[in-house]
Parts: C-alpha cells; sequence; structure tokens
C-alpha cells in the first residue's frame, strides 16, 4: 500500500512538473515572440529609412554611392523562427550581404525614380508653409528661384541681383556678374551644388559650393545666339541651355554634357517649323521631356530625344498663355507661371489642364517664378511685383509600408490661397 502510494505521488509530482514547465515554457514563447516583434519592427523602421534615403538619392548621388553609403550601418539581423517542434536561427550580418552585392553588375544610366510616383500623391488644397520677405537695399522682381537645401536658394532679382538665401530671406552671399539685360531662368544648381548662370558677356560660369572659384563652363562663340535660360539636369548630368537668334528672332535649345560638349540641338517640329520663338525659362519633367516657357509659343514640349510632343497655349486651348516661371514634380505635372492670368497652373504630362494650383497667393498677385524642392516635397513662388517668396506643399507622402493612405484629389476648380 505504501509503495503504491509512494507511486501516485511520483506521478502526481511528475504532471505537475511537466505541467508547470510547459507553462513556463508557454511564457518563455511568448516573450520571446514579443521581442522579436520589436526587433522586427526596428528592422522595418530601418528600412523604411533607407528607402527614404534611396529616393532622395535619385536625385543626388547613384547607387554605388548609395550601397556604400548604407555600408557601415548595415545592422546584424538574426531570423529565428520558434514553433513547439522546430526551433532554427540563422545569422545574416552586414559582410555577407556586401559581398552578395559585389556581384552584382551596375550599368549607370542615370539616376533612378522608380516607385516614387506610387508614394506620393496630390493634396485636396495647396498649404501654405512660409512667406518670406528678401531683405536688399535695392532689386525687385523675383525672377528666378534655384533650390540648393531645404533652406537655401538662389534668387536672381532686377538691377543685376542674385543673391544666395535662406528661409528668413537674409542675403548670404551675392554674384555681382549676372548678365543684367536678361530676366529669365538666369541659373541652376547641379547635382554638386554648384551654381550654374550666365554673366554679362553671355558665358555660362560655374560657381563653386563653396563660392571660393568662378570658372567659364560654356564659352560664347557665336554672337548671333544669346542664351537666355539654362537647366541643370539631375537624371542625366547633362546642362539645357535655351538660346535666340538675334538675327531671326527665333529660338532653339542646346543640350551639353557634364564636361560642357555639346551633344543636341532641338530646334524644329517634324514639319520642319521653328518651335521657339523666345525660350526664357527651362526645365526637365520627371518622364525626361524638355518643358520650355516660351513668352511667344507657350509651353514647348518635346522629347528627350527632341520630337515635338505638344505646346500648351492656356485654358481653354489657344485662350492665350503668358507663360513665365516653369518647373515640374515627381508626378510628372509640369507647373508653370501665367502672367496673363495671374495664376500658377497645373498641367499633366501630355499637356492637359487639371487646375490653377494657386491664385493671388499669400502676399503676391502676379506669380513670376518657380522652383520645387524635391527633398521637401515644397514648391518655392517668386513674385513680380515685390521682393515676396511664398512656400507651399500640394504633394504628401503615400507609406504604403505601414498602411496610411492619402486620397488623391484633382481640382479642376480654383484654389484661392
Amino acid at each position: 500500500m505504501f509503495t503504491k502510494v509512494n507511486k501516485l505521488k511520483h506521478l502526481m509530482n511528475k504532471i505537475i512538473y511537466d505541467l508547470l514547465k510547459n507553462v513556463f515554457c508557454y511564457f518563455d514563447f511568448k516573450h520571446r515572440c514579443l521581442k522579436q516583434k520589436k526587433e522586427m519592427n526596428r528592422h522595418v523602421v530601418s528600412l523604411q529609412d533607407y528607402v527614404q534615403i534611396y529616393e532622395q538619392a535619385t536625385f543626388t548621388f547613384s547607387a554605388l554611392q548609395f550601397l556604400s553609403s548604407i555600408k557601415t550601418a548595415l545592422p546584424q539581423i538574426y531570423l529565428t523562427l520558434h514553433t513547439s517542434q522546430l526551433s532554427m536561427t540563422e545569422s545574416l550580418n552586414k559582410d555577407d550581404v556586401m559581398e552578395s552585392l559585389s556581384a552584382i553588375q551596375i550599368t549607370e544610366r542615370g539616376n533612378r525614380r522608380v516607385g516614387t510616383q506610387s508614394l506620393l500623391k496630390l493634396m485636396s488644397t495647396p498649404e501654405f508653409h512660409q512667406s518670406l520677405t528678401l531683405t536688399l537695399t535695392s532689386g525687385w522682381c523675383c525672377f528666378h528661384i534655384s533650390c540648393v537645401t531645404s533652406d537655401r536658394v538662389w534668387i536672381s532679382l532686377r538691377e543685376n541681383n542674385l543673391i544666395l538665401t535662406n528661409s528668413t530671406g537674409v542675403p548670404l552671399y551675392r554674384v555681382e556678374d549676372l548678365c543684367s539685360d536678361l530676366y529669365g531662368g538666369l541659373h541652376t544648381v547641379n547635382s554638386e551644388n554648384e551654381l550654374i548662370y550666365i554673366d554679362r558677356n553671355y558665358n555660362i560660369n560655374k560657381l563653386s559650393n563653396h563660392m571660393k572659384t568662378t570658372t567659364t563652363f560654356i564659352k560664347r562663340t557665336d554672337s548671333t545666339w544669346k542664351p537666355l535660360c539654362v537647366y541643370w539636369s539631375l537624371s542625366t548630368g547633362d546642362l539645357l541651355v535655351g538660346m535666340r537668334c538675334l538675327n531671326t528672332m527665333t529660338g532653339k535649345v542646346i543640350r551639353y554634357n557634364n564636361s560642357g560638349q555639346l551633344t543636341q540641338t532641338i530646334h524644329h517640329d517634324n514639319t520642319g517649323l521653328g518651335l521657339f520663338n523666345e525660350p526664357h525659362y527651362i526645365t526637365e519633367n520627371d518622364n525626361g521631356d524638355v518643358v520650355v516657357s516660351d513668352w511667344f509659343s507657350g509651353v514647348v514640349v518635346t522629347e528627350r530625344g527632341g520630337r515635338h510632343r505638344f505646346s500648351y497655349t492656356g485654358n481653354p486651348s489657344g485662350s492665350g498663355l503668358e507663360a513665365c516661371g516653369i518647373c515640374s514634380d515627381p508626378l510628372s505635372h509640369i507647373i508653370v507661371c501665367d502672367s496673363k492670368t495671374k495664376t500658377v497652373q497645373m498641367i499633366d504630362k501630355d499637356g492637359q489642364f487639371l487646375s490653377h494650383l494657386l491664385i493671388r497667393s499669400s502676399g503676391i498677385f502676379t506669380p513670376c517664378s518657380l522652383s520645387f524642392d524635391v527633398k521637401t516635397h515644397r514648391l518655392w513662388v517668386g513674385s513680380e511685383d515685390n521682393n515676396t517668396v511664398v512656400i507651399y506643399r500640394y504633394i504628401t507622402r503615400h507609406d504604403a509600408l505601414i498602411g496610411k493612405s492619402v486620397l488623391l484629389s484633382v481640382h479642376t476648380n480654383y484654389h484661392v490661397i
């Protein structure tokens, strides 16, 4: 009898031990799962940061430089699978990843922008961000704006003023030899944040990013043609120049590579007629199209190869457009100032009118110049009437990884700001 009692007690102790063991194992398993969930969330956030860095990198440096920049920051990732029957752990470190990546053959073909459009959406109404007034003793009318960083821009005004300023409007640096008898897109900024501008002798100069050295990038050799505007393509590294012939009063667009060699001339359409009269602002759309603001011809758009795609002359079509400042955004919209209606208009990449983006912007009666900051998705708008620059945001980011969504809304009615 005593033996049976001992056996029963032993069995009960074993059952209790197994039960407690399973309970503790369950809590330990749950704790490990929660811990790994936190680790996974941390890595997801890190990857989201890298995605954003890569998207911004499309405008500043190549994929090779991007991989190099994350080489030292790439963390060790431990993948652990827990089940009641299986436990497997695999270590993946940055050396293994970089060794695998080194075998990939990469060909430089310009900056890549895949997927950007699916992550960006139009806001229902433009959002006012800031207004600044340039503190100058002379000069007015903000003819052109070139963004350098999120808070530093080059702005050209009347009376031969080209200044570098920040969000307070205080001049930080002044260029003294800007061409004084031209009013338009006289300057641009390259991928190294160097200023490219047309000087008083109609040469195209380059000012170093530390603003200590000025060199002649393109020297004027033909006195019958005058450069009117410049734009540095961040996707190809080319310089686009709008020109006008003083004898025939016709225009053309010339493309130079980053070494200053002439590579392309865009002059006529497929019937032999001239495309341009007075191209005084120029930009490049996200799809590679060359976009020109011509005082007499409206907005003239050609493919990168030079074939004429369309001309936009106002809404309704043919109603007239006094086109001045122009830019494009990452959604391939073309944004243009119209001096006739004193509005900022938005058209799509095929020339269809979408909306009057801004009307009577805060502190601005006649918008004259535009610049889109690709890093902050903010639109800088300069005034023809005074020294005021206003900043708006009309594009927001849609984060697909965390499920945050923003509805796409394009209105064809006026947005009065």
